[in-house]
């Protein structure tokens, strides 16, 4: 039995020009979080005894997630296609469109379509390449979407996009 998992897919690299702004503000502020990590790591380790330093074993900890993340974002940013043009059909559904779906029972849930780096369920946003999302993706007003998921089978027409 290993520990070996299979790289995850690759995630589309669009973005909407308000969740790319939003990942150069977190990036920003991860420098001046570091920086003060830095100065708290510093003060700690200045205290002696670095194995028994709860205080230096947390700021090493909190430096380390810092530095990934930074990385991660580092590395991110160039690569992501900042999508900000709405598209030339606007009656079906694209990247970074808001689709408002009816239920069976007549209640509505929004949605709207961003890059992977963005999602926020509580706030509706649902990645490019989710399962929802391809299926909604070059659909129409009034289309009605089949959403299978488990053992579950899910109805829902599509009764508003905005862009």
């Amino acid at each position: 039995m290993s520990r070996w998992r299979p790289p995850r897919p690759k995630s589309s690299p669009y973005i909407t020009a308000e969740g790319y702004r939003r990942l150069e503000s977190e990036l920003k502020q991860l420098w001046e979080r570091r920086q003060q990590v830095t100065q708290a790591l510093a003060a700690a380790a200045a205290e002696g005894d670095r194995s028994e330093n709860a205080e230096y074993i947390y700021r090493k900890k909190e430096l380390r997630e810092i530095d990934r993340r930074i990385h991660y974002l580092q590395k991110r940013l160039p690569s992501l296609t900042v999508v900000s043009e709405k598209p030339g059909n606007q009656k079906q559904v694209f990247f970074g469109a808001w689709v408002t779906l009816e239920t069976e029972n007549g209640d509505e849930v929004t949605y709207r379509i961003v890059g992977a780096d963005e999602i926020d369920s509580s706030g509706g946003l649902i990645s490019l390449d989710s399962p929802l999302a391809q299926l909604l993706l070059k659909k129409h007003l009034d289309d009605e979407i089949v959403f299978r998921h488990a053992d579950q089978v899910s109805r829902y027409y599509i009764v508003d996009i905005q862009y």
